[in-house]
């Protein structure tokens, strides 16, 4: 505050005495000075012809002698002087009397444009200083310092991340208890990178190293490095360590780093420098010559494929921590978590719904939760119950409800014979997953899903899987066939057709999964390449080689849909019963419809909710339906 006051002081001089240099140097500042004369001599000069001009304001009078003498009198209320000063031809004006304000005011008044002048150079060339030559701040690091007033986060609130809390505890033990390592001649590491996919929780788990050891934390995005200007990332990343260096011990983590971590020199067009600066800064910042002791850096990326090989090295990020989707203890912890804050009915079990939402990642989980407390929200009640847990899985995995589509009873019969014949061939197929629920209410972006949920947590797939997976995707259109006829098959599987291809072209070209082309990684034919100053297409395969793929590719379709149009066929009675209850019920679990395809009826208790699934309902199978419209392509499965 002291500092503050004196340079303010010292600038208010410096701009009072520009002022009066201002007013000293100005035309007849000093030249034409007016002399104050009294009135009777003011008279005698008139009756003389010695005075050529006057200026009457009120009872003010100045004005021009002949010789050119300024000068200035004050006249008593003389009714006479007008006309002795037009008698002897002296040029009057009169003003009004000046009342505009003080002459301070005035000064101000003209002064004020020079004065903001001045202001704007002041702060452009005090900007200059602060920031070792970089104008208005452009260079000023983003990195935003969070405190416990934005809530301080432990390891308690990061749940199904074991392993990871295991690798990084030691960074947080060094934090608190330095001693204990550097007396054994251990260095802490520089850098750890947080690696995996989106939602998974790598930002909450930096911020839980920060509250466990106690201290500052910075954060800051990789894309908040670059900008149009040239030299500004590189400026941003040395301020940045300078932060930490005074904080230090501190954590400065970078969230999304792939965006200016990225590989030099790759790309098309060329890298760009702006970014290599930036990644160039970092590189030395982070190991160079002068160490940043205690300045911890920990980055998250879902990419590390694309990062420079420079930035992963020891001394840099010494370390790689895999955050990957929780497993099923892993989700029954994270949605423990997010249940402390929800009052919960006595019927939730969150081991259940764990089980029930494999491959969800902890902000799908916690989304999940936000869900159901939101559906019971929406119908008054005080508790969240499981039925609002179960609709609001269904909601993420398949979408909200469509209601005010409406459809033609010829396009529901074809949605329901769509939606059959998936669900009939998931359950005949060997190697599919059950059915979790079939619906032909429009979800989302499609007239009609089945949904299907492994019964366990999957990491890779066999060719029997990917396979059934093919026979499933066909059933849909087999059912259509089979029913409509081929002259009458609708556009609902388009999506069908094109998860079938990918799924075919990466086990032809990827997995290596056909004898004939054999265990051969193909890439894309179509993939362009920055060589030298040209771009060129990258043909890594020949045409004869890509001919073959896609044979391999049609057969190993055609295969799939003959399976699925065989097995319908030999099926068609529970299609029909199939197709007749999604149009009775239109939504169906997988409990129900193995009731359909025993031939048992289908009973449900009235409950004030207004999802379909949850309707009062005891009625046969076998009752007939009141038609219904073709359905879409089936929801994607998780694997």
């Amino acid at each position: 505050m002291n500092n503050f006051g004196r340079n303010l002081a010292l600038w208010v001089i410096i701009i009072v005495l520009l002022m009066l240099l201002f007013t000293a140097f100005q035309p007849g500042g000093s030249q034409h000075a007016s002399q104050q004369l009294a009135y009777s001599d003011f008279v005698t000069d008139v009756d003389h012809n010695r005075v050529r001009s006057v200026v009457v304001q009120d009872q003010n009078i100045s004005g021009t002698l002949t010789d050119g003498t300024s000068f200035e009198t004050y006249s008593p209320q003389d009714p006479t002087l007008i006309s002795r000063l037009t008698s002897k031809n002296v040029e009057v004006v009169a003003k009004p009397l000046d009342t505009e304000g003080s002459p301070l005011l005035r000064y101000v008044l003209n002064y004020l444009p020079i004065l903001l002048m001045l202001g704007v150079g002041v702060l452009f060339f005090r900007q200059m200083q602060s920031g070792s030559g970089r104008a208005m701040g452009f260079g000023k690091s983003r990195a935003r310092l969070l405190t416990e007033k934005q809530g301080r986060v432990t390891f308690d609130d990061v749940a199904g991340i074991d392993e990871a809390k295991s690798e990084l505890q030691e960074i947080v033990d060094f934090l608190k208890d330095p001693q204990k390592f550097t007396r054994l001649g251990g260095k802490i590491p520089k850098g750890a990178l947080l690696v995996g996919p989106p939602g998974t929780g790598k930002t909450l788990l930096a911020r839980a190293i920060a509250g466990e050891a106690n201290v500052p934390f910075f954060t800051i995005s990789g894309s908040d490095f670059v900008e149009m200007f040239v030299g500004v990332g590189a400026s941003r990343v040395r301020d940045m360590f300078e932060q930490g260096k005074k904080s230090a011990p501190c954590i400065i983590f970078i969230d999304e780093i792939d965006a200016v971590g990225r590989h030099r020199g790759a790309g098309l067009g060329g890298g760009n420098d702006e970014r290599e600066q930036t990644l160039n800064q970092m590189l030395v910042e982070m190991d160079g010559f002068e160490s940043n002791e205690g300045v911890i850096l920990i980055a998250a990326t879902n990419r590390p494929d694309v990062l420079d090989p420079a930035l992963l090295r020891p001394g840099r990020f010494d370390r790689q921590v895999v955050v990957p989707n929780p497993d099923v203890m892993g989700r029954e912890r994270i949605l423990r978590v997010h249940m402390r804050k929800v009052p919960l009915a006595s019927d939730v079990d969150p081991r259940v719904i764990a089980r029930g939402t494999p491959g969800f990642s902890g902000a799908d989980l916690a989304n999940l939760v936000n869900e159901a407390a939101l559906l019971a929200a929406r119908l008054g009640k005080r508790t969240v119950a499981m039925l609002e847990f179960e609709n609001a899985k269904d909601k993420v995995l398949m979408g909200a409800e469509r209601r005010s589509l409406v459809m033609s009873d010829d396009e529901k019969r074809m949605t329901a014979y769509h939606e059959g014949g998936h669900a009939l061939c998931a359950i005949l197929t060997p190697g599919c997953d059950p059915v979790h629920k079939a619906t032909i209410i429009p979800r989302g972006r499609a007239l009609g899903l089945v949904m299907s949920l492994p019964e366990g947590d999957r990491y890779s797939k066999s060719k029997s899987k990917c396979m059934a997976e093919l026979v499933l995707a066909m059933g849909g259109r087999a059912a259509e066939e089979i029913v409509f006829g081929a002259e009458n098959v609708c556009t609902g599987a388009s999506g069908d057709i094109k998860m079938a291809t990918d799924q075919a072209r990466r086990m032809i070209t990827e997995w290596g999964m056909s004898e004939k082309l054999g265990m051969i990684a193909y890439g894309d034919n179509g993939q362009e390449v920055f060589l030298g100053h040209s771009v060129t297409q990258n043909k890594n395969v020949s045409e004869q080689t890509a001919r073959e793929i896609d044979r391999e590719i049609k057969q190993l379709i055609d295969h799939a849909y003959h399976t699925a149009h065989s097995l319908l066929l030999s099926r068609i009675d529970d299609l029909h019963r199939l197709a007749k209850a999604l149009l009775e019920f239109e939504t169906l679990t997988g409990e129900e419809i193995g009731k359909v395809l025993r031939g048992e009826p289908i009973e449900r208790v009235v409950v004030d909710d207004p999802a379909p699934e949850n309707r009062r309902a005891s009625v046969p199978t076998t009752r007939p339906g009141a038609g219904g419209t073709g359905g879409l392509d089936p929801a994607p499965q998780p694997s």
